[in-house]
C-alpha cells in the first residue's frame, strides 16, 4: 500500500503508479472498474485526488468517477485498516443474532460500525448477505471467516490479529 504526504494528497510515486494503471487499460472499453480497482488495490482506498486524477488521463467526467465509486461498496472513499472486520447483517445472520455480535466487535475495537481505529489497525463494516447464510451469524476478517458465532467468542478471535 502507498503511503500519501498528507491526508488525501497523492505523492508523485502514485501519480506514476496510477499513470502506469491508465496506460495498461488504455483503449480498452469499460475498464474504469478494473482501473479503480487497482487504484484502491495499491492506495488501500479511493480519495477524491485519485478520483480527479484519474479523470484528467482518462478523459471521464470527474462525476461519472465519483458515481462508480460511490456506488459499488467495495470501492471506499477513506482509508480502512489493516484488518478489516466485516459483520453480516443479511436476513439469516440477523435472525441468529449478528446484531450482538457487531455490538460486541464495536465494543472490543472501541470504534463503531464504518470507523477505522486511530492506529490504523482495524475497520468495522456492517454488510449485507455474504452468502454464508448456513454458517450464520458470520463475521470475517479480511478474507477469514468465522461463522455460527456468539458475541462471546468475539474478543478471542479479535486476539489472533493484535500484533
Amino acid at each position: 500500500m502507498a503511503q500519501t504526504e498528507t491526508k488525501h494528497e497523492l505523492t508523485s510515486e502514485a501519480c506514476e503508479k496510477i499513470t502506469q494503471i491508465i496506460k495498461a487499460r488504455e483503449g480498452q472499453e469499460g475498464s474504469l472498474i478494473n482501473i479503480l480497482h487497482e487504484t484502491q488495490e495499491y492506495l488501500g482506498y479511493i480519495p477524491y485526488s485519485a478520483q480527479k486524477f484519474i479523470a484528467e488521463l482518462t478523459g471521464v467526467p470527474l462525476a461519472e468517477i465519483y458515481g462508480v465509486v460511490t456506488f459499488y461498496s467495495r470501492f471506499t472513499t477513506e482509508p480502512v485498516g489493516k484488518y478489516k472486520v466485516a459483520v453480516c447483517l443479511g436476513t439469516a445472520c440477523y435472525v441468529k443474532g449478528s446484531d450482538k455480535v457487531l455490538e460486541k466487535v464495536e465494543q472490543c475495537l472501541k470504534i463503531k460500525a464504518g470507523q477505522t481505529s486511530e492506529d490504523g489497525m482495524y475497520s468495522i463494516s456492517a454488510t449485507r448477505c455474504i452468502g454464508a447464510c448456513g454458517l450464520a451469524p458470520v463475521m470475517t476478517v479480511n478474507e477469514d471467516v468465522y461463522g455460527k458465532l456468539l458475541p462471546e467468542q468475539v474478543a478471542d478471535i479479535l486476539k489472533k490479529y493484535e500484533e
